[in-house]
């Protein structure tokens, strides 16, 4: 039985992923600031602000993934929060790194979350893919920090994968519970001019591309991991509010209101290009929900009833 030792395992994508791992046979290990009988699977101690981590951690693990990083949503973008959002991404990738080496530990695969933020916060006609240069504003530049532990890692001789990931739809938590609030009230919009592209994908298609980069010796470097299909923000809620039979008539929000409202972290809801997923496709992976339409569906029909009614 291979061990699979996960950072951020508490939260949406790593609580999924450690449930379908342990259904195919591996033994789950979640990181965590702090011991719980409550969880379901082994747990170890760590703080990357300390640089502190559980010797047995590192020891007992076959493959190692990374999702560990506070949500870069969640609040306003001041200095400090700013700060924030680096180091805990920082910090946590030099103390896996740095665990690995002082153990000599050869594990088979580092699996490391990134985000399509690596692209930055802009709009334009350009499909990027992983031959890019991240850019230069405060999205490109966290995400090229973030993605270094992961190429220090690979000059081990350990075979490590980075997934920038788009935004993840789920049918609880995450992104779209909060996308289609608006929608269910009937008072949907599109976001300023709309046209701002979403690179997402579905929860089960991410599970499915994190599962495949460590079972398959093949993968190597950076992947997108975003649906094919693209869509722009006007598109996305229009779909969201036909499938929830919801009306689709309130004129845009405009951008400067968004700006006063959230500051500098509007761009995350402003800006957006397309993503290509070609390399993961030609990988081998096969989408289960690749169109928005039949992906929607699916999430929107099981939402609980009191974000849709």
């Amino acid at each position: 039985m291979s061990t699979v030792l996960i950072s951020g395992g508490t939260g949406l994508v790593g609580q999924r992923l450690s449930a379908v791992l342990a259904g195919k046979g591996y033994e789950v290990m979640l990181l965590s600031r702090k011991h719980a009988s409550t969880f379901t699977y082994s747990t170890y101690k760590w703080n990357p602000e300390e640089q502190e981590i559980a010797h047995d951690a590192i020891s007992r693990a076959d493959y190692v993934v990374h999702l560990a990083g506070i949500n870069i949503s969640e609040k306003r973008w001041t200095i400090s929060r700013k700060r924030e959002i680096v180091e805990s991404r920082v910090k946590s990738g030099q103390l896996l790194m740095n665990s690995i080496r002082k153990n000599n530990k050869k594990i088979k695969a580092f699996i490391s979350a990134s985000a399509v933020g690596y692209y930055g916060a802009e709009t334009s006609d350009k499909i990027f893919n992983e031959t890019d240069y991240p850019a230069s504003d405060f999205l490109g530049t966290t995400c090229d920090t973030w993605e270094k532990a992961a190429r220090k890692i690979s000059e081990q001789g350990i075979r490590s994968v980075i997934l920038r990931i788009g935004v993840v739809l789920a049918p609880a938590g995450g992104a779209l519970p909060k996308m289609v609030a608006p929608i269910k009230y009937g008072v949907g919009s599109p976001f300023g001019d709309g046209k701002q592209y979403i690179p997402w994908i579905h929860m089960d298609d991410l599970i499915g591309i994190l599962v495949k980069s460590m079972e398959d010796e093949k993968m190597k470097g950076a992947y997108n991991a975003v649906a094919p299909e693209s869509t722009n923000n006007e598109s996305f809620t229009k779909l969201a509010a036909e499938i929830l039979k919801k009306p689709f008539f309130m004129p845009n929000v405009p951008s400067s209101i968004l700006r006063l409202v959230l500051g500098e972290m509007a761009v995350i809801i402003l800006k957006g290009s397309r993503v290509s997923a070609e390399k993961i496709i030609k990988s081998g992976y096969k989408f289960i929900y690749p169109e928005l339409k039949t992906a929607l569906t699916d999430l929107l029909l099981d939402l609980p009833q009191e974000q849709v009614s």
